[in-house]
């Protein structure tokens, strides 16, 4: 592998990783503003309440885009594996003159 192919490589998985995790993080952001608004307004603090909510949106997240989700991981592992496995490009150019001292 060169450099250049693992430096792809690690921008597939960079993005990749970001796309995937982009709804959870998403969904969890939303939830916790909309339990801090409710907390804030009734004025009960109880730390179970912004940990079910979120976990629950989360759940919903994997329940509708599950799908999604591993398609984009299985796609991106099967092209890191295919590209791993391609015949390397080892041309080495030999001349009379690099031969003799």
């Amino acid at each position: 592998m060169t450099p250049d192919s693992i430096l792809d490589l690690w921008r597939g998985a960079l993005s990749t990783v970001v796309a995937v995790s982009a709804p959870f993080l998403i969904a969890g952001l939303v939830v916790g503003l909309v339990v801090a608004v409710i907390q804030t307004a009734t004025q009960l603090q109880e730390s179970v309440l912004t940990f079910v909510p979120k976990l629950a949106a989360a759940l919903l997240v994997l329940a509708l885009g599950g799908n999604w989700l591993l398609d984009k991981l299985g796609k991106f592992t099967t092209e890191a594996f295919t590209a791993h496995s391609q015949p390397r490009e080892h041309t080495v150019e030999l001349t009379p003159t690099a031969l003799t001292p």
